[in-house]
């Protein structure tokens, strides 16, 4: 609205001036209009430079991520400058994706890796936005573009501890290791490493309580296998 009033504002500021007769009237129209367009003016320039008429609202949305290779625990991340405070992130929302999915690279985002004891990994965003304070404001600052304005944006991607931080580097590295003679011969002879310790930890839990639940069983495998694959993870990377 308030664009259509300065235009409307010069327009009939400058018809006044230049087509109306009498010079009473004239004057009148004059003030009148060009009061419209230098209040139209100045209410756009504070909404552009001030955003008068808005206020922040933050919300935090959390969703379950995948990792890039279902094999392997890792979290995986591309360096962006030495700070590390630009670092993208790169991980899956499906188990199927086939092209992964990353956190964005910009001035406003800041993403962060956060570890915790156990649990599947998340993708927790809290956002900052500019919005109009309520229908008035929505209305007079129609088209103009602000609403929804990015003011920052916090991704906080939750790992469980077995999980290994990775630059896309040494994941490549990881990868050729793993297909070479050597490291073919390694990762067979952990498998079968891997279900003796698996199995051990389960008969371990049960020993502890012995009416576990079949779910909760099948947790302390899913967490056995994550960590021994993590040590496997390392392992190669030495």
């Amino acid at each position: 609205m308030v664009i259509v009033l300065t235009f409307l504002g010069a327009v009939c500021f400058f018809l006044s001036i230049m087509f109306t007769r009498s010079r009473a009237s004239r004057i009148v129209l004059a003030t009148i209009t060009g009061l419209v367009f230098v209040g139209s003016t100045a209410l756009m320039t504070l909404n552009y430079s001030q955003h008068f008429g808005m206020h922040q609202v933050t919300t935090t949305t959390s969703h379950r991520i995948y990792p890039v290779n279902a094999k392997m625990p890792l979290a995986l991340y591309q360096p962006v400058g030495t700070s590390g405070k630009d670092d993208v992130y790169i991980y899956k929302t499906k188990p199927s994706q086939t092209k992964p999915t990353h956190t964005q690279a910009n001035e406003y985002t800041h993403s962060q890796v956060k570890w915790k004891k156990s649990g599947d990994p998340r993708l927790v965003t809290t956002t900052t936005r500019w919005r109009f304070k309520n229908d008035f404001y929505k209305v007079l600052y129609a088209w103009s573009g602000m609403d929804g304005t990015l003011v920052k944006r916090t991704n906080t991607l939750e790992y469980p501890r077995t999980y290994v931080l990775l630059t896309t580097k040494q994941a490549k590295q990881l990868q050729a290791k793993a297909k070479s003679p050597a490291g073919q011969q390694a990762m067979a002879t952990t498998r079968q490493q891997g279900q003796v310790y698996v199995t051990g930890r389960v008969q371990a839990a049960m020993a502890k309580n012995p009416h576990m639940t079949a779910a909760q069983i099948r947790a302390v495998a899913k967490q056995a296998e994550q960590e021994f694959q993590a040590k496997m993870v390392q392992a190669l990377l030495k």
